[in-house]
């Protein structure tokens, strides 16, 4: 099993055996016809007993897929309500409603409008492009969902007369910028875990492991990206180790359990995580770890199982939010 690190301000994991826990996660599973996605970033003992696991395009496409009539999605809010859109005859639960996203927060649906709104005034003829870590509601008011994944396909796709606006994340719409040669107006919005990392201490991990290869979510900030040897998102992180053959130090800028299916796959390998940077005192840390993932542990996982909650229900707004997503990932 994995070694699950605490993280200031967050609720202590239960002191229940975690073997006890995991038997009755695999009955509950039985009586309630579900089934467990989870997502990279959450913890790797709760990787383990999922059914499916993945980064957000994968397991929105997971999600059409899945048989039983309850889907347990271990990830994060927006990511729960994107399987309830493409799935709307399955009881969708979510371990922890509190496990939101930075990114999405970032840009709410009624400030974005207005900002559209604003956009189209000035004489701009946009295409509104949204990374998938948005909530439905901005979904709702987009013509194109990418993920790391999908981003530059579907950006290629785009007529070359239309302005692209890409919300939220403005280091992965200034990355993806760069590599498809498209001007783009970039929302103000940032992932908190991708934001934190030590330029200083990654360079030092560098030159302390001659010869590693330092990969990066492009998520990361243009100073991250720039020392890296590899940028791409999960996935492709997932490629890059299992392609590489030769025992080599991967220095690994995102969540740092990312780790997990990395060795998982690839164990030939060693993976460090790249340390965070604190803003308050300039000290550099373990923040690498996304406090709202961490929300899902396997207590929450049991609790939710067993009292059928909290769920995500439908909204009017989903119907729009659907159209997109199923035009942009199926």
């Amino acid at each position: 099993m994995s070694t699950v690190l605490p993280i200031a301000g967050m609720p202590v994991e239960s002191d229940e055996d975690p073997l006890d826990l995991i038997e009755e996660i695999e009955r509950l599973k039985i009586r309630e016809d579900a089934t467990i996605l989870a997502h990279f970033y959450v913890d790797g003992d709760i990787q383990d007993i999922a059914d499916f696991t993945g980064d957000s395009l994968k397991l929105a496409r997971d999600a059409t897929k899945v048989t039983t009539k309850t889907i347990v999605f271990c990830g994060v809010h927006f990511m729960a309500e994107s399987a309830k859109i493409l799935s709307p005859e399955k009881r969708v639960l979510l371990p922890d409603l509190l496990a939101g996203c930075s990114l999405a927060d970032s840009c709410p649906a009624d400030k974005l409008a207005a900002y559209q709104q604003e956009l189209r005034a000035q004489g701009h003829d946009f295409v509104t492009v949204a990374y998938i870590n948005t909530t439905a509601a901005v979904k709702s008011l987009c013509d194109w969902i990418v993920t790391s994944g999908n981003a530059r396909e579907i950006i290629d796709r785009i007529p070359q007369d239309k302005e692209i606006l890409f919300v939220p994340d403005q280091h992965l719409g200034r990355y993806l910028s760069e590599v498809t040669g498209r001007p783009m107006i970039l929302w103000p919005g940032s992932c908190m875990v991708h934001e934190i990392f030590s330029v200083q201490d990654l360079l030092r991990a560098k030159k302390n492991n001659p010869g590693s290869i330092v990969m990066a979510h492009p998520e990361c900030p243009k100073n991250i990206l720039d020392v890296s040897d590899f940028v791409g998102g999960t996935e492709k992180m997932r490629r890059k180790v299992s392609e590489t053959k030769e025992p080599t130090v991967f220095l690994v800028a995102t969540e740092s359990n990312m780790i997990h299916p990395l060795k998982a796959l690839a164990p030939q390998h060693t993976y460090l995580p790249v340390p965070g940077i604190s803003a308050s005192d300039g000290t550099t840390c373990a923040c690498n770890r996304c406090p709202h993932m961490a929300r899902n542990t396997l207590a929450a996982v049991r609790n939710c199982l067993r009292d059928g909650r909290p769920e995500i229900t439908w909204k009017p707004y989903f119907a729009d939010a659907q159209a997109v997503l199923q035009r942009s990932l199926l």
